[in-house]
């Protein structure tokens, strides 16, 4: 299971914003050259996040994106929920896209109990986790979803 690209590098962008504290703000074109993306990505991106509510947008030479909130108050839950959706909601079984107007499984599905489950997962591991939380860069090591992780292992890949 993955997560989309949006989710991933929304998240990035806006944790470089946090990282610069509640004063501070970063333009397109500056989050772009540090997460090695292009501007109208990013754009994008942060369309997304300023229409969710997590960041404002001033214009001007001084300008650029901010939080719209403290960093600890930001849940990382919302803020994926916000770039990619829920993998199941209630409305799962309306976005059906056979041929029929109605799922053949609707009434029996063994499929969707598989994905309350993993939303109910999902949930719970990220319940109550802050982008205040991922930006702690005090500690040598750092606790995701119920397990703790040397910092040197966060976001490499397993080369095996």
């Amino acid at each position: 299971m993955k997560f989309s690209t949006q989710e991933e590098y929304g998240l990035r962008c806006l944790l470089q914003i946090a990282r610069l504290g509640p004063e501070g703000s970063l333009s397109i074109s500056e989050i772009a050259k540090v997460e090695g993306l292009t501007s109208p990505h990013v754009a994008k991106l942060m369309s997304v996040l300023r229409k969710g509510g997590f960041v404002v947008s001033a214009r001007g030479h001084v300008g650029g994106y901010s939080l719209a909130e403290p960093k600890l108050d930001i849940l990382v839950k919302d803020v994926l929920e916000c770039l990619g959706g829920r993998l199941y909601d209630a409305e799962f079984c309306d976005r059906h896209s056979g041929a029929l107007e109605i799922c053949t499984h609707a009434v029996d599905c063994s499929v969707r109990s598989l994905w309350q489950v993993l939303q109910s997962s999902i949930d719970r591991a990220l319940e109550g986790m802050r982008l205040s939380d991922m930006l702690d860069q005090g500690k040598s090591n750092v606790t995701f979803f119920g397990e703790t992780l040397p910092r040197a292992t966060i976001g490499t890949a397993d080369r095996t």
